[in-house]
């Protein structure tokens, strides 16, 4: 079975054992991805629509690095701590993949790793 993977660099993958994504095949599972800034820090703490954005941004970049675009997605699943901004978080779903929809899920959580995370997504993607 051909596998490979796309590693963030973060200090949670090696502690956790789990990598950005997958490719198994055709197949390309992106894990939980937050809203970080390249220090690791929480992006755009309090601002619902820029988290999302910034999640999207960072799984479709490891996807991408697996040979999977935005056209390839075929499922992503959010998970928020307030469904009161879903039009926000959705607003973002959609500047990403109002050409070629997904499957889509979003689910209000109690909380995520830190505190000020607002957002996570996980998404997966069918290649030809």
């Amino acid at each position: 079975m051909d596998r490979q993977h796309v590693t963030s660099g973060g200090p949670w993958e090696e502690k956790f054992g789990y990598r950005r994504a997958v490719r198994v095949g055709n197949v390309v599972h992106v894990s939980g991805t937050a809203p970080v800034d390249d220090d690791g820090k929480t992006f755009a703490p309090g601002q619902p629509y820029e988290q999302a954005k910034r999640c999207f941004e960072i799984a479709l970049k490891a996807a991408g690095e697996l040979g999977a675009g935005p056209e390839h997605v075929v499922r992503t699943r959010m998970f928020v701590t307030d469904i009161r901004h879903s039009e926000e978080y959705g607003r973002a779903h959609g500047e990403f993949f109002s050409a070629y929809p997904p499957a889509s899920t979003m689910v209000e959580v109690r909380k995520l790793i830190l505190p000020d995370m607002l957002i996570e997504i996980e998404l997966e993607a069918l290649l030809p």
